[in-house]
């Protein structure tokens, strides 16, 4: 495996940009006009729920005290440029992904500099999109919060393997980009448990004397050091081109505990021990938060609504108990609801009716099995007008310790 080390020559960077016509300079989105939008009533101190645009209801926030520069975590699944319409399970219209091309990369752009200014300075960014416009959307996100503050390209295992008839492999999978404000952000490492298949192919050996589980690790690293890292050790130099991890004196340390391991031919290892491990860090690769895929997994019944789970990971591991998190786009409101069982506070914003409809019936009553609605559309419903859903009843005991204890 090659192995990359620092290196002395470092090349001038250029900075880059999208252009495209119709492209507003940062200071004429911030100034374009803000508006109040309706507050929906749900009846909870969890957090606030509002139905509009979004462009407007972010700059009419920026005007909020409690919320510019106090939102610590921002998730939005935005519409994808798929040039298509969505409806529920209920075959009744939700929303209207029409835009493509420049409008599209405009649309959110303008979107993501205002949620760069509601961010907190050490606050985080997601922002989730498929193959369409992932890329161009990195390159706006570069632009907005600094290629410096790029920290993940997410790839998730959106569905179950598809049976594809077109000429290409098969489309699994959607992206998540991660960005910070800073360099100086929350930051909880997220990590999964060990199966014990797992646990016996990374820790194979048994420590003698202790019985603890353990793997073998270098005690060198990349690079040449002049310094005491670079000297010998037990009358052992570092092989070529690196150096030793830690000082002498913290390896005669770990030798005296035990937790130098001595080959045949007297190379040192370190003991890496299984139950000092907090689980298996989480990489940029995520297989279990699929979409819906199941009779068994609770949903709304809302088009593109996201798996819990992904949402209760990249909450957990960006913000702290009470933090504010922010989701313009919130659909079905999944980040809501996330936000809210981890003990967070929440905006959510949505345009359509219903989007709205489906975040307070969420937030009122939960979700239920898919399973739940096979056959739905063969059952004659009114239909609800989205004022009809705009107040919860105060009243209601239950929904309020539902909704800001869940």
């Amino acid at each position: 495996m090659a192995t990359g080390v620092p290196s002395k020559r470092r090349a001038s960077q250029k900075a880059y940009a999208l252009q495209y016509a119709g492209k507003l300079a940062r200071a004429d989105v911030l100034a374009l006009p803000a508006a109040e939008p309706v507050e929906i009533a749900i009846a909870s101190e969890a957090g606030r729920l509002f139905h509009g645009d979004n462009l407007p209801a972010m700059l009419w926030l920026r005007s909020q005290p409690d919320v510019r520069g106090k939102v610590q975590s921002v998730y939005i699944d935005p519409p994808y440029a798929t040039t298509m319409a969505f409806v529920d399970r209920d075959a009744n219209h939700a929303y209207d992904d029409h835009l493509d091309g420049a409008d599209y990369l405009e649309f959110l752009r303008r979107r993501l500099i205002v949620l760069h200014d509601l961010l907190a300075s050490d606050g985080a960014i997601f922002v989730h999109l498929d193959q369409n416009m992932i890329f161009e959307t990195k390159i706006l996100m570069d632009e907005i919060f600094g290629r410096e503050n790029f920290h993940n390209f997410i790839t998730r295992k959106k569905c179950n393997t598809k049976n594809y008839t077109r000429k290409c492999f098969g489309n699994i999978s959607d992206h998540v980009l991660f960005y910070t404000k800073s360099q100086e952000y929350v930051w909880h490492r997220p990590y999964d448990e060990w199966s014990a298949e797992k646990m016996a192919e990374e820790y194979p050996c048994i420590d003698e004397k202790s019985g603890r589980r353990y793997k073998k690790v270098p005690v060198h690293a990349p690079g040449v050091r002049r310094g005491e890292t670079g000297k010998p050790w037990r009358d052992k130099l570092p092989p070529h081109g690196k150096h030793w991890q830690y000082l002498p004196s913290k390896l005669d340390e770990l030798d005296a505990a035990g937790e130098i391991y001595w080959s045949p031919n007297g190379n040192p290892r370190r003991k890496v021990f299984f139950d000092r491990s907090k689980g298996i860090p989480v990489q940029d690769i995520w297989l279990g938060f699929r979409d819906a895929h199941n009779q068994n997994v609770l949903i709304t019944g809302y088009p593109t609504e996201k798996n819990f789970d992904l949402l209760t990971r990249i909450i957990a591991a960006t913000t702290n108990p009470g933090d504010l998190v922010l989701d313009c786009f919130c659909g079905s409101g999944t980040t809501l609801e996330a936000a809210v069982a981890l003990g967070r506070r929440f905006i959510g914003i949505d345009a359509a009716d219903a989007a709205i409809k489906a975040s307070v019936k969420r937030l009122r009553e939960g979700r239920g099995p898919m399973g739940d609605f096979v056959g739905v559309r063969s059952r004659k419903k009114e239909p609800l007008e989205v004022h009809d859903l705009f107040t919860l009843a105060a009243s209601n005991n239950s929904t309020r310790r539902d909704v800001a204890g869940a």
